[in-house]
């Protein structure tokens, strides 16, 4: 393994509260995003995953970072599944060519930031009426072969529309969608080709839902365009596999920094290529402490076991 310490971005989740909802979307989020820039530099970290917030331009976004010093690293994109909102989709209508517009803007932040790369990843419905976020978070709950047929396409379509623009997209699972154990993943994997699709996977999320993370990082290796990273108690992960629950009270106390857990973090990278030019995305979605010294822990981690470039 041949990684080094440029190669590690941080996520600004962590310094918002996922309790209140997507707090990106709020245009109160505006005043306090500078301090969370200024706060991630100031904590080691020199990139953020990209997140160009819907209230701002992507110039105002791009001189913010360069004011911190800091450098974008690929970014998150949700498809969203039209069911879920109530919506049906007539094929090759006006409706159903709009329903990527999400794609083709974000598709659009990635070329202005300099990126060529982004993580893709079914919706996670978070405002209720959605089984694995509300009932059992992470088993497969509530499973059916038909939806997951069909967001497999949707899926697709986004790739490509990525693929086309340039941008490898590289799909991501999350516990609480309905792509969040090892058969969907690998199902996702397998009917979308990997010249339009790479992969992208949560380590921590592989984790919770039981996967193999080892072996999947080692089947699909050279796939693998860039990583999302978390630790986690895994005495909680084994109380949450055994007695599931809703997603919000299940991540109470289970998302650690890197190196705080027993997720073997340092094992699963090495399953990387040694030639691996990747990005990895240090993750925490709720910190075991202040974000700032949330940020610092996970930034000696990456210090303490990567050389500098």
């Amino acid at each position: 393994m041949t990684l080094d310490r440029s190669q590690f971005a941080i996520n600004t989740l962590q310094w918002t509260d996922l309790a209140k909802g997507w707090e990106y979307d709020d245009p109160a989020f505006l005043d306090k995003q500078p301090r969370v820039l200024r706060e991630a530099a100031e904590s080691g970290f020199s990139a953020v995953m990209m997140e160009v917030l819907p209230t701002q331009t992507i110039r105002a976004y791009r001189e913010l970072l360069a004011e911190n010093g800091l450098r974008a690293a690929p970014g998150y994109l949700q498809v969203p599944l039209p069911e879920s909102h109530g919506v049906t989709l007539e094929p090759g209508s006006a409706a159903e060519f709009r329903w990527f517009d999400g794609v083709r803007r974000r598709a659009d932040e990635t070329h202005a930031l300099g990126l060529d790369t982004i993580f893709l990843s079914a919706e996670m419905v978070t405002g209720g009426g959605m089984p694995r976020f509300d009932e059992a978070a992470g088993v497969g709950h509530a499973f059916d072969r038909a939806r997951l047929e069909h967001y497999t396409d949707l899926l697709g379509r986004a790739a490509e529309i990525l693929t086309a623009e340039g941008i490898r997209p590289a799909f991501h699972n999350h516990v609480g969608s309905w792509v969040e154990t090892r058969e969907e993943i690998e199902h996702v994997l397998a009917g979308i080709p990997d010249s339009v699709l790479g992969a992208g996977f949560d380590l921590g999320h592989l984790f919770w839902a039981g996967a193999d993370v080892r072996g999947m990082l080692r089947e699909h290796r050279d796939r693998i365009a860039a990583l999302h990273i978390k630790d986690l108690d895994v005495d909680r992960v084994r109380a949450l596999q055994a007695s599931p629950g809703p997603y919000t009270r299940s991540t109470d106390n289970l998302f650690l920094e890197p190196g705080l857990g027993g997720v073997p973090l340092l094992d699963c990278l090495g399953e990387l290529p040694a030639a691996f030019d990747g990005w990895i995305i240090v993750e925490v979605d709720r910190p075991s402490m202040e974000p700032l010294a949330s940020a610092r822990a996970s930034w000696k981690w990456v210090e303490s076991n990567f050389a500098a470039a």
